[in-house]
């Protein structure tokens, strides 16, 4: 399975750079992540627990940062193991632009899996993989900017409270 797409992020390059970088940061992006531990420079290690069809697996596997070009483009490698159900990889170039708005983010995501999860089929297997990537690339842009729906928005704490603000919870960590 192959996609590509892009979004515009709220954010200057520098911020969406540190934000996908940061473990955190992934954790709280890679739907149904439990655990996440590591850094960029040594690969992360992740627990990720999914549901494809009927098939329900906890996957532990590493993801690797390759090809960084701070703050312009850089590679997401990962593969994960679960159990009986088999195996799922994947990876995604990921570029960011200056733009207008801030940010503009190109991914382009190419995924596969082996075992019984193969056994679903590849109609199954392609929608599940294009939901997971826009939901991370959904959540990403969240940490980093904020929920698009204001009443969807976690309450404010602190500084960003006193200025009316509801940034993404990472843009205030580095903005705070």
């Amino acid at each position: 399975m192959k996609m590509s797409d892009s979004r515009e992020i709220k954010a200057a390059p520098e911020v969406v750079w540190a934000a996908i970088l940061n473990p955190e940061v992934l954790k709280a992006c890679v739907p149904g992540c439990t655990e996440m531990t590591g850094n960029a420079q040594d690969g992360f290690e992740a627990t990720v627990v999914q549901k494809v069809g009927p098939v329900k697996a906890t996957f532990k596997g590493q993801v690797t940062i390759s090809d960084m070009e701070e703050p312009h483009k850089l590679k997401l490698t990962g593969e994960g193991k679960g159990g009986a159900a088999g195996f799922a990889k994947g990876g995604a170039d990921v570029r960011m632009e200056p733009s207008e708005a801030g940010t503009t983010l190109h991914y382009d995501v190419e995924a596969s899996v082996g075992g019984k999860l193969a056994q679903l089929g590849s109609r199954i297997i392609d929608g599940f993989a294009k939901k997971m990537a826009d939901q991370f690339f959904q959540n990403f842009q969240e940490a980093v900017e904020g929920p698009a729906d204001p009443e969807e928005a976690p309450e404010v704490e602190g500084d960003a409270a006193a200025d009316g603000k509801k940034k993404g919870w990472f843009k205030r960590m580095v903005s705070g």
